[in-house]
């Protein structure tokens, strides 16, 4: 067995200590990464805590993954020792549904194997970033471009597919009206994408404070949706509308700013169940969708789209040590707009 340095949490709200764990040996189809650096996502939180399910602790959370191969199995093509990589937040599904035969295995019909929290087909837990080293099918395995740094890469792995992906999905560009609600880890790879493709961004935030960025980051307008009017104001003006936030949101106020054919599209995860009112889809033919993450093709297209434009994550790199804190800070919405590990603090 390989060993690693890891950071895991022994209990729901337990803080985070330092230990070995194991990895699998690297087989015939195998990568091994050096991980350099390993986003922290709310759904780290969200799933640590218990919000979403059992877990099974220790827990060794992580599925913004970014580092260099280390070695590979005998049968590997498609990576070499020394290669930029990364993994996000599935390592294996079914492989033979429809879903994982088109590329998008976070679809797959049997369920994709998470990248930590899961089982592997082996029937073991699976084990997450927050640590030097990682075993992964070569499959699921994304290749990170020169010219993007692997600290601001690593949370394009989860953060940057999850928007890429509706962004892609209904028709984001040139004429195309879209409001990214929420500037946070997810909302502000959604306006760095969106502007680049040529779309016209509108963010919509409870205030004014992230006015500034919004626009350093490509936002054409701004609108604070705690100001009396501004539903009224922007009512039928957005072919799509892309919700981030993971607090419960007004639906039916947010499908009203749709024009014809518009859609909102919900990529925040809130813990309790969300209503809406029928009349608010019928009006002007709305539609209410989901997204998950990306495939291992859309996400590898999303990382060549991030090199060719010149795209990378906002983040803050923090030491392995800091995991507690940090959290605490994603909680309280306290981050400009992503908080990295780098997992060499882990190597001291």
């Amino acid at each position: 067995m390989i060993t690693a340095t890891a950071y895991a949490t022994p209990a729901a709200g337990a803080p985070f200590t330092r230990t070995t764990i194991e990895r699998r040996d690297v087989g015939p189809a195998d990568v091994l990464i050096d991980i350099a650096y390993t986003g922290i996502c709310h759904s780290d939180i969200h799933t640590a805590r218990g919000d979403w399910g059992p877990v099974p602790y220790p827990l060794v959370p992580g599925h913004e993954i970014a580092g260099t191969v280390a070695a590979v199995g005998a049968e590997v093509s498609k990576h070499r020792v020394g290669d930029r990589v990364g993994v996000g937040c599935f390592v294996d599904s079914c492989r033979v549904c429809d879903n994982c035969r088109a590329g998008e295995e976070q679809y797959c019909v049997q369920g994709m194997v998470n990248t930590y929290g899961g089982t592997d087909k082996e029937g073991q837990p699976t084990v997450g970033g927050y640590s030097t080293r990682i075993v992964v099918d070569e499959d699921y395995v994304l290749r990170i471009p020169e010219g993007v740094g692997l600290d601001v890469a690593a949370p394009l792995l989860c953060a940057g597919t999850t928007l890429y992906s509706p962004l892609r999905h209904w028709g984001a560009g040139p004429g195309v009206k879209v409001a990214v609600v929420g500037l946070g880890g997810l909302g502000h790879m959604g306006v760095k994408l969106a502007a680049a493709m040529g779309a016209e961004v509108t963010v919509l935030s409870q205030s004014l404070k992230k006015q500034e960025d919004a626009l350093r980051l490509g936002a054409h307008h701004y609108a604070a949706t705690s100001d009396e009017g501004t539903f009224e104001r922007l009512a039928s003006s957005f072919d799509l509308v892309v919700s981030t936030v993971s607090a419960t949101v007004d639906l039916d106020a947010h499908l009203g700013l749709l024009r014809l054919n518009g859609t909102l599209v919900n990529v925040g995860a809130p813990e309790e169940s969300l209503s809406v009112s029928p009349f608010s889809l019928f009006t002007n033919r709305r539609s209410l969708a989901g997204s998950s993450i990306g495939g291992t093709r859309q996400t590898q297209e999303m990382l060549d789209f991030c090199a060719e434009h010149g795209l990378g994550a906002e983040v803050e790199v923090i030491r392995g040590d800091e995991i507690d804190a940090a959290w605490e800070r994603v909680v309280a919405s306290d981050v400009r707009y992503r908080f990295v590990i780098d997992i060499d603090s882990l190597r001291d």
